[in-house]
């Protein structure tokens, strides 16, 4: 069944074709998305053209360009949502209620001993983690043997230097190496392989220095573009949602909403 905004009809073909740009855990989920997103589009060209906007495509680089619809949305929400400017005492609150945000992020040395294996394959994931139990078994009789292991049977690079990674942050690495990592103590050789996506590792923590607290003029800009873009987002639905309870819509019923499809 077809939408109607106003006057204007939103076929399901074209509800089918956007469904590929919102992804959700069931079809109907994509599809209502695909619907809304139609719907609030249309909503906002017929306002711009109401008001008489005339497109103005800008230019985005790399060869793109705005489409003449887009310049029109563009135009028409920069015309009717304005956001003020934080001040000094908002971004200073929001610095002090966030500042576990603001911190400069943990490093860690920290030297290992790869064995490789693909995630899907079953047998030379098992024969890694053999080969690293055995590793850290002879670890565990002599921790000051680990260079020598690593250049002995590591298949990283690092092998050269030790095992070696120098410091590394969290990002840098894989999320299950860092779970690892952040759980060791300086010194430490983690006592049972580490598996990640790429193989299975013997890991030594050699040292850790904290993040540390960023100054508030540090950062002060990155909170105040954030606050203001946070306020145009509000702005921006509450104009949709102003522009869509005037609208008349048949065929969709935005989520949340009382009643049938209207």
């Amino acid at each position: 069944m077809p939408i109607h905004v106003n006057d204007r009809e939103i076929s399901d073909a074209a509800v089918a074709e956007e469904v590929q740009h919102h992804p959700a855990a069931t079809l109907e989920e994509a599809q209502h998305a695909a619907a809304e997103a139609l719907v609030i589009r249309e909503v906002l060209i017929q306002e711009a053209r109401c008001q008489g906007l005339a497109p103005a495509p800008r230019d985005l680089g790399d060869g793109r360009s705005e489409t003449e619809e887009e310049s029109l949305i563009r135009a028409l929400l920069d015309r009717e949502v304005t956001v003020p400017e934080a001040d000094d005492a908002s971004l200073r609150r929001y610095y002090d209620n966030n500042r576990p945000r603001f911190c400069s992020p943990d490093l860690f040395e920290a030297a290992h001993i790869f064995f490789p294996a693909a995630a899907d394959d079953q047998a030379a994931r098992q024969a890694a983690k053999v080969q690293a139990q055995q590793a850290i078994a002879a670890l565990q009789a002599d921790p000051s043997a680990f260079a020598r292991l690593a250049g002995e049977l590591s298949a990283c690079p690092s092998a050269k230097d030790g095992g070696h990674l120098g410091q590394v942050s969290r990002g840098q690495t894989v999320p299950e190496f860092e779970t690892f990592l952040e759980n060791l103590a300086p010194g430490q050789i983690c006592p049972t392989p580490v598996p990640t996506r790429y193989g299975v590792h013997v890991v030594r923590l050699d040292r850790r220095e904290s993040g540390r607290q960023m100054p508030f003029e540090l950062v002060a800009e990155r909170i105040a573009a954030y606050l203001t873009e946070q306020a145009w987002n509000r702005g921006v639905a509450h104009y949709i949602r102003i522009l869509t309870a005037r609208a008349c819509i048949q065929g969709f019923v935005f989520a949340g909403a009382d009643g049938q499809a209207r």
